[in-house]
């Protein structure tokens, strides 16, 4: 699921608040970095209402954000990915080249992680990273 971000800034300030979320903003000093802090922000936000019974407001569609006039002139939207944790793990079984998976498996070990978490980890930073 993605949700509208609007992405407003210049120089060294840039942030991303969710029209949606009232109080839910990611800042940064690039436009990629207040990207990536709204991404984290609206997991934890999300995450903090669902596990304490509060209900989300309606999640607009992009089209329905535009529509309203809430993006003011020089202001710009991006979606953010929402990427929630279930709780559980699940296995899966994947194929890679034996190169490749002797480099993860390097990479992983060298950050003290296993292979499941340096890969979890990897494909939670390019999920987010996408725009």
């Amino acid at each position: 699921m993605n949700l509208v971000g609007v992405i407003d800034g210049a120089g060294r300030t840039w942030g991303v608040r969710f029209p949606d979320l009232d109080g839910c903003v990611g800042m940064g000093a690039t436009p990629d970095e207040a990207v990536a802090n709204a991404a984290e922000a609206l997991r934890d936000v999300v995450a903090h209402k669902t596990s304490g019974g509060f209900a989300l407001p309606k999640i607009r569609s992009l089209s329905e954000i535009l529509a309203s006039g809430e993006v003011a002139e020089g202001e710009t939207t991006v979606l953010v990915p929402l990427l929630l944790d279930a709780g559980r793990s699940v296995r899966a079984n994947v194929t890679f080249d034996a190169g490749l998976l002797d480099a993860i498996d390097a990479a992983a070990k060298s950050r003290g992680l296993t292979r499941s978490a340096f890969l979890a980890s990897a494909a939670r930073e390019k999920i987010e990273a996408r725009r």
